[in-house]
């Protein structure tokens, strides 16, 4: 009777762990968990220790990874996993390069180092500005390659992502130029204290959900620049560290109109994300702009739109 008990005490703590919101992603229809793996975060982990955090997010429930060829080794740690991981997670990918040929390239390179032979999403990565959009959207560029990888059953979906503090307005412009199926750019409190970025932001979800276009949001836990400290988290920014802020901060994030929101890139931090998208709580719009007019950030991020 007792060990019946530990069991299902047991499953009762398995099921609490769980991620059980979904949310659709856009037109893709995937039903993704309001946290992706970014797997970015082990990407200078031992295969060890990968193995334990690919493992932590099936626990979770995690349905969705998020991954880009430059990441350091993080494609060859889930390498391994990908003849199961495939049938249990949707697989996200960006390229970096601005050409179609450089595309095509890169993706051969990718699917060796991943051990796949499609995908379910494939990304334009970090296009920022107009400039660059303009480069992947023209004659040659890479947006030619994406096209053809979607002709020829490589990918499903086609995707943009950013970051920084033109961002949602680029991603704007480019879904005037072309119907992608998703966007990926930054959303949280800290930004929102910027005025012009909230502005664009918004719009672009607006115009996202209006279109059924599918919206991964990053950086959930960034408060601002690093400044003088010490860099002491693999992340470009300085991040929330303690449970509480972390709870605060996805869940301020996933309480806006978007889909998804991929972990940050700090291994240390991944099971506290997961911990708090388990836990998940619909804010107050009262409670959401409480939190946006306390932030203040110690340094600023301009890369980030943090002031």
């Amino acid at each position: 009777m007792v060990i019946l008990e530990w069991i299902y005490f047991g499953i009762l703590l398995q099921k609490k762990r769980l991620i059980v919101e979904k949310r659709r992603l856009g037109r893709t229809g995937h039903s993704s968990t309001v946290v992706t793996f970014g797997a970015y975060s082990i990407g200078k982990l031992s295969q060890p220790d990968a193995d334990s955090a690919i493992q932590m997010c099936l626990d979770y429930g995690v349905n969705h990874i998020d991954i880009a060829p430059g990441y350091s080794e993080s494609m060859e740690r889930v390498a391994p996993w990908m003849p199961d991981l495939r049938s249990k997670m949707f697989l996200g990918c960006k390229t970096p390069m601005r050409t179609r040929d450089d595309v095509w390239s890169n993706v051969q390179d990718i699917m060796g180092r991943m051990n796949v032979d499609s995908f379910d999403l494939f990304q334009l990565h970090s296009v920022i500005d107009l400039e660059t959009l303009d480069l992947v959207t023209g004659k040659g560029g890479a947006l030619e390659a994406l096209i053809e990888m979607q002709e020829q059953g490589l990918t499903k979906w086609l995707g943009i992502t950013g970051h920084g503090p033109s961002s949602p307005a680029t991603h704007l412009e480019a879904l005037r130029r072309f119907n992608f199926d998703t966007v990926m750019f930054p959303v949280n409190a800290s930004m929102y204290r910027n005025p012009e970025y909230r502005e664009d932001s918004d719009t672009l979800i607006q115009f996202c959900n209006q279109n059924d276009v599918g919206i991964q949001t990053i950086k959930m836990i960034a408060r601002g620049g690093w400044a003088d400290k010490a860099k002491d988290c693999a992340t470009w920014y300085d991040p929330y560290r303690e449970q509480e802020e972390i709870d605060e901060a996805l869940w301020w994030q996933l309480s806006q109109k978007i889909d998804t929101a991929p972990s940050c890139g700090e291994f240390s931090l991944l099971e506290k994300i997961l911990d708090a998208g388990s836990r998940f709580q619909q804010l107050s719009t009262e409670a959401q702009e409480n939190i946006t007019s306390t932030r203040v950030s110690i340094d600023p991020e301009p890369k980030l739109a943090i002031i």
